[in-house]
């Protein structure tokens, strides 16, 4: 049967004879063909006619296509709309400005607006420190895309990104209380993208860069911390990293093994198992391979640009050579950042006794848990229909909150590892288990536990 979900939901409007056992025919149609019936509502009653709202989850275009050609073979039945309730839950972007304060009278107007209003414009313009306290900058962050590098889809540009930097932006106020606003740049030119948030930063009390290709995405995390006195987080890199971490402490207790003494491979070795890799180094792992389309990543090797230079450098201390058959025998962790099928069977067999598989590309990771769990001690991935999802929305609204609260000027290596300590620790000692090595994204003590761990690391 397909894997349907909510992400295919569609609600299909059916009108139907007002006949016994005609509706029993459309239901037995959507399940036999894989389709999950969620609510049934009736929109109007006619004489000898009948009008029901049917919601589908389904699990791809094509699977719509099929249930809804079969119901319209149905005599008696016809389908007079299909509405795809992703579309419209869209319509219009999925985020909006409202005022804090109700304005009712010349009063409120004029405190909000002139001549009251000047009184703090010239406050500010005498201590610029105070638009932390006095406008949205104490509690606003701008996450900025270029549209290089969306989730699994790639390079699709500004227009296509803002669906998902609206996503991003009801994230941080869902989860921590954190105002954001989209901000996607028509251009790919590093110094372009730079100069633009420069200029738009003073409205900011921080910005979370997003889908940004590498390696360009570096120098301008770089860059933009050197040149700004507010923290610039690339989610990409360090989220995933965080939550990466804050899962891989919890397995370790499950396999009870000390992270110095392991061996672990990265599949994918872009932005996010770059960052990733680099906090596996500062939890204690010695022993790190990574891996990009050619093979092994190794001091020397030929075909590196100079992000993986500088990544050969500080991994691969046995300097392994050849591709993933040779990197991943006697490994303790896998970790993926790449892309379907990329770890087969045969060569997860291989791994050390009581192996950690985190297989994080999405939407489909690089083994399949239903192939992996008969060989594995502890399984994650990044996707919400398995046990432990590696979700960054565990991260990026609470170390923005605690960044905002303490006005840090940066997000220190320092704060990253407590981040995902907290993470960690929001898990019970004993509730670690296989299964649940991550808390859940809706648990709302997540943000609260990073924020408090975060201002306390700060400096």
């Amino acid at each position: 049967m397909p894997n349907t979900g909510a992400s295919h939901s569609i609600t299909i409007r059916l009108q139907m004879d007002h006949q016994p056992g005609l509706f029993a025919k459309a239901a037995e149609i959507i399940g036999r063909l894989g389709g999950n019936i969620g609510a049934i509502d009736i929109v109007k009653i006619t004489k000898g006619k009948i009008t029901r709202d049917v919601t589908v989850d389904t699990s791809s275009d094509e699977h719509k296509e099929q249930i809804t050609e079969e119901l319209n073979q149905i005599d008696g039945m016809k389908i007079l709309h299909i509405s795809d309730r992703v579309f419209l839950m869209h319509l219009g972007g999925k985020i909006e400005v409202n005022s804090r304060f109700p304005l009712q009278s010349r009063d409120e107007l004029s405190m909000a607006y002139t001549p009251g209003v000047a009184r703090i414009c010239e406050a500010i313009h005498k201590d610029p420190q105070l638009a932390h306290n006095l406008t949205i900058k104490k509690n606003t962050v701008a996450i900025v895309s270029d549209g290089t590098a969306v989730l699994g889809l790639g390079d699709i540009g500004p227009e296509a990104a803002m669906p998902v930097m609206e996503g991003k932006a009801m994230l941080f106020k869902e989860f921590g209380g954190v105002d954001a606003f989209p901000i996607c740049l028509d251009t790919r030119d590093t110094e372009e993208i730079i100069r633009t948030v420069k200029a738009i930063a003073p409205g900011f009390g921080g910005v979370n860069l997003e889908d940004i290709a590498a390696p360009r995405c570096f120098e301008i995390e770089r860059r933009l911390q050197e040149e700004l006195n507010i923290p610039i987080f690339h989610d990409d890199q360090h989220g995933t990293a965080i939550v990466m971490i804050a899962g891989l402490i919890n397995a370790l207790k499950v396999v009870n093994k000390d992270a110095k003494d392991i061996k672990a491979v990265v599949a994918g070795v872009g932005a996010a198992g770059t960052a990733c890799t680099k906090m596996m180094l500062d939890l204690g792992i010695k022993n790190i391979i990574g891996l990009d389309r050619t093979g092994t990543l190794y001091s020397g090797r030929d075909k590196m640009n100079d992000s993986k230079v500088a990544y050969a450098e500080i991994t691969n201390p046995h300097k392994i050579k050849g591709g993933m058959d040779e990197a991943i025998k006697d490994a303790d962790l896998f970790v993926g950042l790449s892309g379907p099928g990329v770890l087969s069977l045969e060569q997860l067999k291989t791994m050390a006794k009581d192996p950690i598989v985190f297989a994080m590309s999405n939407p489909t990771p690089e083994i399949m848990p239903e192939v992996a769990l008969p060989h594995v001690a502890v399984m994650a991935t990044g996707r919400s229909d398995y046990p432990n999802q590696l979700n960054n929305v565990l991260c990026f609204p609470g170390i923005f909150k605690g960044a905002l609260k303490c006005r840090a000027q940066s997000i220190t290596e320092k704060m990253k590892l407590a981040a995902a300590y907290a993470i960690a620790e929001t898990v019970k000692e004993n509730e670690i288990c296989a299964d649940y090595i991550i808390p859940g994204v809706f648990n709302k003590d997540v943000a609260r536990n990073v924020a408090k761990a975060v201002k306390k690391a700060y400096r």
